[in-house]
């Protein structure tokens, strides 16, 4: 049986050189992968591999996305982070960021991928993110029990490049998170001085829990959640009022922001807390989270800051001039 007429199964995930058989796609030069692996980035990664020794490995962004971690927004331009020995040759690609180890790094294999441990990814995220992309990794690791504070702490090692950035990332971190804008609702509370418990529970007379809030400002009755697109559909509606009615009936203060509130009008949450905590509303306050705010990759200026740091400069061969003379 001829290549051409194998089942797309039964050839190679992802093949080096040229191979003139429909069942592969281009990748880069001279690697190419299974057409039916589909079209996302974590299919065109097989071919990628193909570039790296067997102890090199997936690392930073592009190992949180195999795992399928809470991610920012990744701008276009965001490269393959590889992880590879001192001595191991670079792939002289572009789009490739690699950083070398004198210690084989520790991976292991998700569908046929190699990614570096979850300690090790956090760590070389943290080389290139900003403080708030971090926890937001960070959260997501935690609130899916795929390592615990101990276990990252064990990465962060002098000299070690992120060490610093994952350290401050990880003491803002909260494992009761549940998904990236309940993250930033907390990070917003929590750079303008308001004290917030997440996933508050909420009981009734008789003790029974009838509610959970996603924060509730400490010292008051006023709880802010995240409404994410799904809270404007019909089924979902009517039990959030059913749910508002209850929480006012127990005297609580339910307040929902969206996410052009946390990104774009956060003085406006503000406002509502300074209110809540019976203290002068002060503008000013939201600075910390502006500014923080301004280098995530949640923000045209902080993507445009992540792309240039982390784009590589792969060098140029040149073309040796000719001296115009013929042979002798």
């Amino acid at each position: 049986m001829s290549a051409d007429e194998r089942q797309p199964s039964d050839l190679p995930q992802a093949v080096r050189g040229h191979p003139r058989i429909r069942a592969y796609v281009r990748e880069s030069y001279a690697v190419h992968r299974r057409a039916d692996l589909g079209t996302d980035d974590v299919a065109g990664l097989h071919a990628w591999q193909l570039l790296m020794p067997d102890a090199g490995c997936f690392t930073g962004l592009t190992s949180a996305r195999v795992r399928g971690w809470w991610l920012p927004p990744l701008p276009e331009g965001t490269p393959i982070f590889l992880a590879l020995g001192l001595d191991d040759p670079r792939p002289m690609r572009s789009g490739v960021r690699t950083s070398r180890h004198a210690r084989p790094m520790e991976f292991e294999e998700i569908g046929g991928l190699r990614c570096a441990s979850v300690p090790e990814t956090l760590l070389a995220c943290a080389r290139w993110l900003s403080l708030i992309d971090m926890v937001v990794l960070l959260d997501c690791v935690l609130q899916t029990k795929q390592a615990g504070v101990d276990e990252i702490e064990a990465v962060i090692k002098p000299r070690r490049p992120g060490g610093l950035a994952l350290r401050r990332a990880l003491a803002l971190a909260d494992a009761r998170s549940e998904s990236v804008f309940e993250t930033l609702t907390r990070l917003l509370h929590v750079f303008c001085d308001v004290d917030v418990e997440p996933q508050f529970v909420v009981v009734n007379e008789h003790g029974e829990e009838v509610a959970r809030l996603d924060l509730i400002l400490i010292g008051t009755n006023a709880g802010h959640e995240y409404d994410g697109d799904e809270h404007e559909q019909a089924p979902r509606r009517v039990k959030d009022r059913r749910r508002d009615r209850t929480l006012e009936r127990l005297g609580y203060v339910r307040r929902g922001y969206t996410a052009g509130d946390i990104l774009h009008r956060g003085v406006a949450v503000l406002r509502d807390a300074d209110r809540s905590l019976e203290r002068p509303h002060d503008p000013s306050r939201i600075r910390p989270w502006l500014d923080e705010l301004r280098g995530s990759l949640f923000m045209p200026s902080g993507q445009a800051s992540f792309v240039s740091r982390v784009t590589p400069t792969v060098p140029t061969r040149q073309r040796q001039p000719s001296d115009g003379g013929s042979a002798a």
